[in-house]
């Protein structure tokens, strides 16, 4: 499973990791009941504390996107496809607040964002 930490990053390294390993579970690129890295051999890879590596599961684990055996090591849970679908929306959610927010930073207008939307939707038959 590759993963990069960015140590110039704003978010925690925690972060950082739960976002990535949330994103490659709902992308459907860690299968179900597929089993991730110790907490301690990830921890080694990354060069980070394995306090941070523990976190990052635990996070997950209350998310319901991983599930921990003890002395066997955490697994990918099964997936929901509504809870998969809910997430996504929300990442898309999170993407266009950004996308507003730099348009208004730039003093780019609403219909401006509307067209702009509106060509990349014209390109993509897949939505």
């Amino acid at each position: 499973m590759e993963l990069f930490i960015r140590n110039n990053s704003s978010q925690p390294i925690y972060v950082q990791l739960t976002d990535q390993i949330r994103s490659k579970i709902l992308s459907g690129e860690l299968a179900e009941n597929e089993m991730l890295p110790s907490i301690r051999l990830l921890a080694k890879e990354l060069r980070i504390s394995v306090i941070t590596t523990k976190r990052a599961y635990d996070d997950l684990e209350a998310a319901g996107l991983i599930y921990t055996i003890p002395k066997k090591g955490s697994f990918v849970a099964p997936q929901n496809m509504e809870l998969r679908r809910e997430a996504s929306l929300k990442d898309v959610e999170d993407l266009l607040q950004k996308a507003l927010d730099t348009a208004r930073q730039g003093g780019i207008s609403s219909q401006e964002v509307k067209g702009i939307l509106e060509l990349l939707l014209e390109g993509d038959d897949s939505l």
